[in-house]
């Protein structure tokens, strides 16, 4: 059984409609204050009330009218005892292969791509190098050189699959671009041993990383990537796999979502230079009201 974990503000759109026919997954949705009236069969619904209560604290240190609200559908997963818990968007349409070549904790064959950079950029390594992942700091943007090295034996902790159509690229790559992806299968899985960036939108975790695996609030769209950095920084192993999603973006303000993501570009490449020396350094970059959120989250699992 695969929990997985999101949150909407939608009705039950195509994609949350697939992954809850799967007999193999159970769907958890935690809403928001904002969401519309959701009515799904084979799926959990965490209402605002049931997250209150059973999350207080946590739950007036996130806030709401915010995609972090998603930690409480994968406290719920870990509360009913997931071992693998899928982290996804409400507009990443699942393909068949979605449900298969589930990779973590088991071991894998897997080749490793060497930069001799702070921090490696999965896209910056596919057909579509032009582009980078949302969460790589732009001073590193035309500075990315990648080496193929050895396969390697590993156990991943982390599962990153990749999205075809509209990818996971900041604003700025975005307004550029306007890309429209299809990756090729050929080149994945790859890991890399550099913390790198991967995001909530499609990625598997293993039971074992929840207590260190945490969105943060108050950092607008850096929440997963910096969570990203700082279980990377943990030597969590962390494998990128093939496109199981086709993302048919939700409608998004892309000057809002640069604003979102400013914290990112002045902050991220110092951020990860600091977590290479003590990944309890995330702590000197988060707001105050973040901090105890994950203070808080680390009691919880913990």
């Amino acid at each position: 059984m695969i929990y997985i974990a999101t949150t909407t503000i939608n009705p039950p759109t195509k994609a949350l409609k697939l992954f809850a026919k799967n007999k193999n997954c159970k769907l958890i949705v935690a809403l928001d204050k904002k969401s519309k009236r959701f009515n799904l069969k084979n799926s959990v619904v965490l209402s605002t009330k049931y997250q209150e209560k059973k999350w207080p604290k946590l739950s007036k240190l996130i806030g709401w009218n915010c995609i972090q609200r998603r930690n409480f559908a994968i406290l719920e997963a870990y509360n009913r005892g997931a071992e693998v818990i899928a982290l996804i968007d409400d507009d990443n349409i699942p393909y068949k292969n979605w449900f298969k070549n589930i990779y973590v904790d088991k071991k894998i064959n897997c080749k490793e791509i060497l930069t001799n950079k702070k921090i490696f950029d999965p896209v910056g390594y596919t057909n579509h190098s032009n582009l980078w992942h949302r969460g790589l700091p732009l001073e590193l943007v035309n500075n990315r050189k990648y080496k193929i090295g050895k396969k390697n034996l590993i156990r991943p902790d982390i599962q990153a699959n990749f999205w075809n159509g509209d990818p996971d690229i900041d604003a700025v790559c975005r307004m550029i671009f306007k890309p429209e992806c299809n990756f090729k299968k050929s080149l994945f899985p790859f890991f890399s041993k550099k913390i790198s960036p991967f995001n909530s939108q499609n990625t598997l975790i293993s039971r074992k990383v929840v207590r260190d695996y945490f969105l943060f609030p108050h950092i607008g769209r850096m929440d997963d990537i910096w969570a990203s950095f700082y279980v990377t920084s943990k030597n969590y192993k962390v494998i990128y796999n093939e496109p199981t999603v086709y993302q048919q973006r939700n409608v998004h303000n892309l000057i809002k979502d640069f604003k979102d993501e400013y914290i990112g570009y002045t902050n991220s490449l110092n951020l990860v230079e600091n977590l290479y020396k003590d990944s309890n350094n995330i702590y000197k970059f988060l707001p105050k009201k973040s901090s105890l959120a994950f203070d808080e989250w680390k009691k919880i699992t913990g």
